[in-house]
């Protein structure tokens, strides 16, 4: 047999790597996203995640349900990311550039009209500021149930947290989200003028 046509059915650890875990990054990514409310941070928490998943390829083969499991270790390493930056002296400066960060942005436009679209950029910046005021753990509780669809069982699992605590922890975020967000009785679109 030729040299190249035994090179061509040999796989290397990186292409096995790569075919694992390439329909996985763009969860990861908006799974940080959401944990962090920053691309830049989002970016370096998935880049930290794959390359402290890099050398374990083969352990990776064997994993049978790998969506929940990445989404375990990339919670682990959102904790880790979050406690160096609390004991950090540096002091993160405010972005400038509104908007840049919010990959919500690039989703293609809708035939309403600017209003419309005002208002619901209106919410979107408020739901995420009430999001950057809970805590860590509430975050990610909130943002793996209610908006990515775990269950708390599963949960449980990921977060290896007892389900009383997910229990209390969604219950805790909720509230305080209704709190930070009190919703007008009717949107202005419900509104009838006399």
């Amino acid at each position: 047999m030729p040299p190249v046509l035994r090179f061509g059915r040999t796989r290397t650890a990186a292409s096995k790597f790569e075919d694992l875990l390439r329909p996985q990054v763009e969860y990861l990514y908006r799974l940080a996203w959401r944990f962090t409310g920053s691309v830049a941070d989002a970016e370096d928490l998935v880049q930290d995640v794959l390359l402290k998943l890099y050398p374990r390829t083969r352990e990776l083969l064997d994993i049978e349900r790998l969506r929940p499991w990445l989404a375990k270790v990339l919670y682990r390493q959102y904790i880790d990311f979050f406690r160096k930056r609390a004991r950090s002296p540096l002091v993160e400066l405010a972005a400038d550039s509104e908007g840049e960060d919010d990959p919500l942005d690039t989703l293609p436009a809708l035939e309403d009209g600017p209003e419309d679209h005002a208002e619901r950029s209106r919410l979107r910046e408020r739901i995420l500021a009430a999001l950057e005021r809970l805590s860590p753990e509430q975050r990610a509780v909130v943002t793996m149930h209610d908006v990515e669809g775990y269950s708390l069982e599963e949960l449980e699992t990921i977060l290896e947290t007892p389900l009383g605590t997910l229990k209390s922890r969604l219950h805790r975020a909720r509230r305080r989200l209704r709190a930070l967000l009190p919703m007008e009785p009717f949107s202005a679109g419900e509104r009838v003028n006399s």
